[in-house]
């Protein structure tokens, strides 16, 4: 029951008081050996790698400890076994339901207070979001979802935007899957973090990339059909029939039976086919050791899951051991391993066979083996403890200095619309030092007065998010000590409210841009060291993804409405490198026009759309290549496919698009609009349409696209990444330190 402190985390020991805590359940018999067991394992000995003290609850009650062994003997992890402790009334030895399981992790969390609750199987995790008390700490691992746009029914869309609202990660194992889930599920945008398999071998268990004279073949995990076992068991004969001795080894004992005829077919393959030794269930170790002492390991599947977003954890594993590895070719192990990975399988036998009579040449081996080893080095334990320490720190922060949990300081945001604010609302309230609560307004001039002046009595620090009626009315209500920030948008810049605001009464205003703030003081009549320039925020961390083949010869643009976003411009600088080369194109994910009753009915705007849609139809240059794209929150995925984001506005208050881009990996493209450059350096910026054109088929045709996305993403991460601006409000709320100068000062590369 006791645990021994987990190693790691004394900086965030020493402001808790205390470690993290985490709480691990998967709806996995730690019995039997799959990947899912394995997951369990690794999961719980890298949190408290971490820095955790982790508890792994049991499912099922313990027949072996071939699993469970280990982490016995791990520092910081405890075992709680329901079934052995007596937690469960009236148990009949089975393995938990959902709601058993749900109800025990509520019991341990009352007893140990998890500051992170790991779930896995989304059974599971539709009963855990229904629970208030874990919902916001659930850390939920999803594999067992549909994988297709036809199975994803609006049922499981909702099932899943339960889950989703009631996680504070989505553990997702592949980049691929992680997208699906964002385009499926809006609500995943945002949460969707990866967690890939995790490998460990012993150092002793590994190959020597020299095939045996009688070449030995091994497969470990589940019987299944999907998985090709069956017709495994026919290679041995095969490869004789090609002038290759070999040998099959086989471990594992989870046949599935939901074919009865096939599980008997299956178990007499396993104990009668010739030159085919089953091996049984087995430790894991020693699961291990049987494969390391063998030559060539099998991952070899049925087409129809070529399509899977999963990552086979045995394929890993086999690498990791020196082993080089038969399985299908598909684009996610192409990435892996690279298109020309000499061992890709075909559809039947013959073709694995084929495959492995190519891996009796010993120079097609050792360079097989060694594909395998370098993919599988990226999955080591010690990389799997990196990304979840990273997750707990922004998941878990300590309190800002200047505060402590016992007696935090009280904030209260109000507004009517915190759309702009929700992800810095959500950093605030994690942190142990900051009480908040939020007065939201019902729209710019209405709200529930009594509870309004019950938070102004109430708060040490009240931010008004937008300088409207709700700046006004703090401000009449402001009590001696207490402090007051407003921030202003380019909305509220034109409007009567920021004339009617008792300016002395105010701490600071807010503006997202040195330009802006310059405007503010120029209109509004303010002191100059009232108005604080703090940029907006990018999310640098789930925006940095993989480019898609193709990505540099793709332009893009997040919203074109209203005309002010001059879309016409845009169109302007994609005929221009279209004349250069058709393989530009232009990919636009934004509302319609039409789809704003404000834009649309007013007659200068229609115009405008109608005469700029009439031009991509009619313009050869323009017609086919641009792509409108569905509006919505999934900007991270979109961007994997965009090398470039356009921004040629007439007047923008900070244009946050560029930086997303640049923070996937893109290259903004900018025209200088006023204030541009103070929020841009001078190489993203142009000033004509002709010139962006120029420079973006210069940067990709003269091969220097990687050069400036590289030197884009530093600028971004560097000045505006979500927890530097994160640091930076919080200095401000808790002892009014103002920002420092954004710095534009980065290498010139012309783009």
């Amino acid at each position: 029951m006791s645990a021994k402190p987990a190693p790691g985390g004394r900086v965030r020991e020493e402001q808790r008081g205390r470690p993290l805590r985490a709480l691990v359940y998967g709806d996995v018999d730690m019995n039997i050996i799959d990947g899912s067991a394995v997951w369990a394992q690794s999961m719980t000995r890298a949190l408290a790698g971490a820095g955790c003290e982790t508890t792994l609850l049991l499912k099922a009650p313990v027949r072996t400890d071939r699993l469970t062994a280990p982490l016995d003997a791990t520092e910081g992890v405890t075992l709680r076994r329901p079934h052995e402790e007596g937690l469960l009334s009236g148990s009949d030895g089975r393995g938990l339901t959902p709601e058993q399981a749900v109800a025990l992790m509520q019991r341990l969390d009352a007893e140990r207070g998890f500051d992170a609750i790991v779930v896995r199987g989304k059974r599971l995790a539709e009963q855990a979001a229904q629970n208030e008390n874990l919902a916001g700490r659930l850390w939920t691992y999803l594999t067992d979802i549909p994988q297709n746009v036809g199975e994803m029914t609006a049922t499981v869309v909702s099932e899943l935007t339960d889950i989703a609202e009631a996680s504070r990660f989505l553990l997702c194992q592949t980049e691929e899957l992680r997208g699906f889930l964002e385009s499926s599920v809006p609500a995943a945008c945002g949460r969707s973090v990866l967690f890939p398999p995790v490998v460990e071998v012993p150092d002793e268990a590994l190959g020597d990339s020299t095939p045996a004279q009688r070449l030995r073949l091994v497969y470990t995990g589940k019987f299944a059909p999907a998985w090709n076992t069956l017709e495994m068991t026919a290679l041995p004969e095969a490869l004789e029939q090609r002038g290759v001795p070999a040998e099959l080894h086989m471990v594992g004992d989870k046949i599935h039976r939901d074919s009865p005829d096939w599980a008997k077919r299956m178990g007499r393959a396993l104990e009668d086919t010739p030159n085919v030794h089953w091996h049984g269930g087995q430790p894991r170790a020693e699961a291990l050791r049987l494969s390391a002492g063998c030559d060539v390991g099998l991952s070899w599947r049925d087409p129809a899951m070529d399509a899977s977003m999963e990552l086979s954890t045995k394929v890993l594993e086999l690498g990791a051991l020196g082993l080089p590895v038969v399985l299908n070719r598909t684009p996610m192990h192409e990435d892996l391993l690279g298109a020309d990975y000499p061992l890709y399988a075909g559809d039947d036998a013959e073709s694995v066979a084929d495959a492995l009579t190519l891996a009796a040449d010993p120079d097609v081996y050792a360079e097989a083996a060694q594909r395998c080893r370098d993919a599988a080095a990226r999955f080591s334990l010690e990389n799997a403890t990196a990304r979840l320490r990273d997750y707990l720190e922004q998941a878990c922060p300590g309190p800002p200095s200047g505060t402590t949990p016992q007696r935090p300081l009280k904030v209260v945001i109000a507004g009517h619309d915190l759309k702009f604010f929700t992800r810095l609302a959500d950093y605030f309230t994690s942190l142990p030092g900051m009480d908040v609560k939020l007065d939201q307004w019902d729209s710019l001039r209405h709200h529930d007065q009594y509870r309004s002046r019950e938070l102004a009595a109430w708060a040490d620090v009240v931010i008004c998010e937008w300088c409207g009626p709700n700046a006004i009315f703090y401000a009449q209500h402001k009590r001696p000590g207490q402090r007051l920030l407003v921030r202003l948008h380019r909305f509220e810049l034109y409007a009567e409210w920021p004339r009617k605001l008792d300016i002395d009464k105010i701490d600071a205003v807010i503006c997202v841009s040195p330009h802006y703030a310059s405007l503010t003081r120029e209109l509004a009549g303010w002191p100059s060291d009232k108005v604080v320039p703090l940029p907006n925020w990018v999310d640098v961390e789930q925006l940095d993804r993989p480019k898609l083949p193709g990505a540099e010869h793709t332009l893009g643009m997040i919203g074109i409405a209203p005309s002010r976003k001059r879309f016409d411009r845009a169109l302007e600088v994609l005929s221009e490198l279209r004349r250069r080369d058709s393989r530009y194109t232009l990919a636009v994910k934004s509302k319609q026009p039409w789809e704003y009753w404000w834009i649309w009915n007013r007659p200068e705007e229609r115009e405008f759309y109608e005469r700029t849609y009439r031009r991509i139809q009619r313009d050869e240059l323009l017609s086919g290549g641009v792509v409108f794209d569905q509006f919505g929150p999934d900007v991270a995925t979109w961007l994997r496919r965009i090398g470039f984001v356009l921004s040629t506005s007439d007047d923008e208050s900070f244009h946050l698009a560029p930086a997303e881009g640049a923070a996937s990996g893109g290259v903004p493209a900018v025209l200088n609009w006023p204030g541009a450059d103070t929020i841009y350096s001078r190489q993203w910026l142009h000033e004509s349409t002709t010139e962006m054109a120029e420079a973006i088929h210069g940067t990709v045709s003269e091969g220097r696209f990687d050069e400036a996305r590289a030197a884009a993403r530093e600028e971004i991460t560097g000045n505006y990444a979500l927890r530097r601006v994160c640091e930076l409000w919080t200095r401000l709320i808790v002892d009014g330190e103002r920002p420092a100068q954004v710095d534009l000062s980065t290498s010139a590369v012309t783009a």
